[in-house]
């Protein structure tokens, strides 16, 4: 038994399910299953129920995830008494970028409790700058390819593209139907989020002739309008997990979405623990 089969085991208990607590983990389904079933070889009992619909907790699975969850916590505890990191780090963040920002802030804060993380919007064209004008230390974007050094007031500072792991964008509905989303979305009523957002400028780019007919700012209000059958929406896997009831419907050719972390080359401690929990 190990931390990493704790950790796993921990996800799938409060996200609910198994593709949920991969998201959660930026790793794959097969993987998180894998993990669990030879913890629960180990251990020679089930800590999950397994149903089509959902998966619950065992009486022992019960019993071992408030442990599990306390040896998580005690071995974070000891990691940071070692090696203790402080400062500040601004994080700039894209209007509806990146719907695990939450979890990363309250890892951090768990781990890191002398870190104190600050984050800011940025808008789309002005990401780069932020980082190199010293608004934010780190930026959280879409990926488009490799960041040149760039001057600011004197000598050229280098920044690096840090990729996180891959994504695709998904077509959410109402709960039931089919699981395959059309090539063609131009008769579908979906909602959208408004110009500036992350997630509208990679569904422009993918569907230009699509047909908005509700505009929100909200990824809740959103679901919910899907939820009431008034309209679709295409969202990022990983978010669309977040509102397990939805049908999500795959692309036979999906669009991607891949976020990256701008950020200066030479790291210092707090920055260097902010991109450890973002990658």
């Amino acid at each position: 038994m190990d931390l990493r089969q704790l950790a796993v085991v921990v996800a799938v208990a409060e996200e609910g399910g198994f593709t949920a607590a991969a998201h959660r983990l930026r790793t794959v389904q097969s993987t998180v299953s894998t993990v669990v079933r030879a913890l629960e070889r180990d251990l020679g009992t089930p800590l999950f129920h397994r149903t089509t619909h959902r998966v619950v907790l065992t009486p022992a699975g019960e019993a071992f995830v408030p442990a599990a969850r306390a040896a998580l916590e005690a071995a974070e505890r000891a990691r940071a008494a070692v090696s203790p990191v402080g400062g500040r780090v601004r994080v700039g963040v894209r209007p509806g970028l990146f719907a695990d920002l939450h979890r990363v802030l309250a890892t951090l804060r768990q781990t890191h409790p002398g870190l104190v993380v600050e984050v800011r919007q940025v808008g789309a064209g002005s990401v780069r700058d932020a980082v190199t004008g010293s608004t934010v230390d780190v930026a959280l974007t879409v990926a488009d390819g490799c960041v040149a050094p760039v001057a600011v007031d004197g000598p050229a500072l280098d920044l690096v593209t840090t990729p996180l792991p891959a994504d695709e964008l998904v077509l959410a509905t109402a709960p039931g139907g089919s699981r395959s989303a059309p090539a063609d979305l131009s008769e579908l009523s979906l909602v959208d989020f408004p110009p500036g957002w992350a997630i509208r400028e990679a569904v422009d780019h993918a569907h230009p002739r699509r047909r908005v007919t509700l505009e929100v700012d909200d990824l809740a209000v959103a679901a919910g309008l899907v939820r009431a059958g008034l309209a679709a929406c295409l969202l990022p896997a990983s978010v669309a997990a977040r509102f397990p009831d939805l049908t999500v419907r795959r692309f036979a050719q999906p669009p991607p979405w891949q976020l990256a972390v701008v950020h200066p080359a030479c790291l210092s401690p707090g920055l260097a623990a902010v991109l450890a929990q973002l990658g």
